[in-house]
């Protein structure tokens, strides 16, 4: 019996991820396989509990037969080894280097395949994929519960925070989800519109940790509120990333990483592509004519957002007004074409925010609907918002960017701001460092055509070529009927 490659995929239950397959001809491996192996972590059942890398690395010698990968585990971590009989990844009596060497021609005897597309890929990248997985599971193991999770998003909340040994308890109660934790020693993942100060509370008590996960910044094919689920979220062990009011992962991230070029040249192509796709959060926006503008006055956007979002709350510093906000915004640049966005989900009457076309105009030149975000942000000059990720889209761009509140993006050399920024802030970031925060390091990616976590640059992939799908959208009709009936009848 063949045994299965050194490297291989976690079993997801959603769909088989081939990364390897026997080679007609040797592949190639860089000088440096064993470096990134060592690195990385990645090889053999690397994704369960017992981790046979941790398993190696606690003993000071290891006698197995030569089909055992942990033979090949101790040659990358240079640990002792006796090889008791031949197999895949080591022979008897073989010297430590020729153990690495024999493992180096097992990796060339592989073809190494993209899971996303079936396409070949590189053993670099390879690496990369498993090094992920490997994070997001060694994350996930500790959350044993998941609690305010609409029933819409369960099925991909499931497979963010999945983990090979057990199944996701998802609860409607939040009591209920802390008493498992406490049953299992665990955390627990909320929803942070449904966290609250009893929750916070009772697992204080209990000292049980609550995760937060919310929908990430390259999100769906169309809006939450139209019950799509995200192909995106943040899994946040510190805060959340929109309250400036405590740490978040993305702030310690974006504080403290020494970005390498190659990350940032990674996130330089990444941007590049949204910004040429036309990508935003629910990617990428039929086009609309666009009114002609002013070419002798500067112009500005003014994005609305729902009045009661917690971006808002926690981090507008008192203001959620979107009336308001537009009257500042005319206030400080009096000489202005100002064009005001109403929030589409405000607009679909799920949502509270309106402003009445009447009152936005005392103030704004035009009120400018329908269409994408991205086709808006390549013609103005300028943007003004409140906490609206529309603000990190238009630096994307390379647009001015006006914060009247404190958004996850302020206070890191790239912004005007004029709320308080946390001091935990104090350091000034290139665009592309930030971007390989925003979009890299913080947030996760479900590809929707396999449905396996991938990197960012599989689900904007899918966007561009209109493969991101809606999977619940049997219930968009229903969704905008409730929409019209709110917005005429409330």
């Amino acid at each position: 019996m063949t045994p299965p490659p050194f490297l291989r995929a976690p079993p997801f239950p959603q769909a088989q991820a081939l990364v390897a397959k026997p080679a007609q001809l040797p592949s190639h491996v860089p000088a440096d396989a064993l470096d990134l192996l060592r690195a990385a972590r990645v090889g053999g059942t690397f994704w369960l509990a017992s981790d046979p890398w941790t398993a190696v690395e606690q003993t000071s010698h290891l006698t197995a037969h030569g089909d055992d990968e942990r033979v090949a585990i101790a040659a990358i971590l240079g640990i002792p080894v006796t090889v008791l009989s031949a197999g895949p990844w080591g022979v008897p009596d073989a010297s430590a280097e020729a153990l690495r060497n024999h493992l180096i021609q097992a990796l060339a005897a592989l073809d190494y395949v993209d899971p996303f597309t079936g396409n070949p890929s590189s053993f670099a990248a390879t690496i990369d994929l498993l090094a992920q997985w490997k994070r997001e599971i060694a994350t996930n193991r500790a959350i044993v519960a998941a609690s305010g999770m609409a029933w819409w998003k369960r099925s991909e909340i499931r497979r963010f925070l999945w983990v090979p040994e057990r199944r996701l308890h998802i609860t409607r109660s939040a009591s209920r989800a802390l008493r498992i934790a406490r049953q299992h020693n665990g955390d627990v993942a909320v929803w942070p519109s449904r966290v609250s100060s009893q929750l916070l509370s009772e697992a204080k008590a209990q000292h049980t940790s609550i995760v937060r996960v919310e929908d990430g910044f390259v999100r769906s094919v169309g809006l939450g509120s139209n019950l799509v689920p995200p192909s995106s979220v943040v899994v946040d062990t510190r805060g959340i990333h929109f309250d400036p009011a405590s740490p978040s992962d993305l702030e310690h991230l974006l504080s403290s990483t020494e970005f390498a070029a190659t990350l940032t040249n990674r996130a330089a192509t990444l941007r590049e592509t949204i910004v040429a796709a036309g990508i935003s959060k629910y990617a990428a926006g039929p086009a609309a004519p666009l009114p002609p503008r002013d070419p002798s006055r500067k112009l500005i956007l003014v994005p609305a957002q729902v009045e009661d979002d917690m971006s808002v709350l926690a981090g507008g510093g008192g203001l959620t007004s979107n009336l308001e906000l537009l009257r500042r915004v005319r206030a400080m640049e009096p000489d202005a074409e100002i064009w005001f966005r109403p929030h589409p989900d405000v607009d679909a009457g799920h949502r509270k925010g309106a402003v009445p076309d009447a009152d936005a105009l005392l103030h704004a030149d035009r009120v400018v609907r329908g269409g994408g975000m991205a086709p808006l942000l390549d013609v103005v000059d300028a943007v003004h918002v409140l906490t609206s990720l529309t603000g990190f889209e238009a630096l994307m761009r390379h647009r001015e960017v006006t914060c009247h509140g404190t958004p996850f993006y302020a206070g890191w050399g790239l912004t005007r701001d004029l709320a308080p920024v946390p001091d935990r802030r104090g350091r000034t970031l290139s665009l592309d460092e930030l971007v390989a925060g925003v979009l890299i390091l913080y947030p996760r990616y479900l590809d929707p055509v396999t449905g396996l976590p991938c990197p960012p640059e599989v689900l904007v992939s899918r966007m561009a070529s209109a493969q991101a799908t809606n999977r619940l959208s049997w219930v968009a009709p229903l969704r905008h009927c409730q929409g019209w009936f709110m917005a005429h009848f409330r």
